[in-house]
């Protein structure tokens, strides 16, 4: 009776650790939610993590399209129109994608909301670019992060930072 106890306890716990051991994600699922004057902001995004690896030139090669996250495409959703970096975004749900730079970056808001990474990326389907300068931190980002403030969003990963000014479109 008490092997049977014993192997029921061994097979309960290897269960757990397995279960824990699966739903353990390489790039979760995040979302950064904020507000702008009354317009609610989401972004939702899968979230690497550095690993040790180089990103921002590297693995994340510069001056081309990038998901800005990982798996599917990056989305960008406000419930008002706003204006990003002084031009109007209306509301809706979009993809979001980033040309890294050096020195600037270029933020992309594309009208196909459901894509899987930028493979299928059309630029004909853009409805906002706007340019961000491209900064350097001193503080590493182990994975990628979004934040909505009410004056800007950000993105920051590894060293790498970026920001675009966001305000009502009034």
């Amino acid at each position: 009776m008490k092997f049977k106890n014993l192997l029921f306890a061994a097979i309960a716990f290897g269960a757990f650790v397995f279960s824990s051991v699966a739903q353990e994600k390489p790039s979760p699922a995040r979302n950064a939610e904020g507000t702008v004057g009354d317009a609610k902001i989401t972004i939702s995004y899968s979230s690497p993590a550095v690993k040790g690896r180089m990103i921002w030139g590297d693995l994340v090669p510069l001056g081309q399209v990038w998901r800005a996250g990982a798996n599917e495409a990056t989305t960008f959703t406000t419930d008002k129109d706003i204006m990003v970096q002084g031009q109007k975004l209306p509301a809706g749900t979009y993809s979001f994608f980033i040309i890294p730079g050096e020195y600037e970056s270029t933020f992309i808001f594309n009208k196909v909301a459901k894509q899987w990474g930028a493979f299928n990326y059309d630029s004909a389907e853009d409805v906002l670019r706007v340019n961000v300068p491209s900064e350097q931190t001193s503080t590493l980002e182990e994975r990628l992060v979004y934040e909505v403030k009410p004056d800007r969003f950000e993105i920051r990963w590894e060293y790498g930072k970026a920001a675009a000014k966001i305000e009502s479109a009034q």
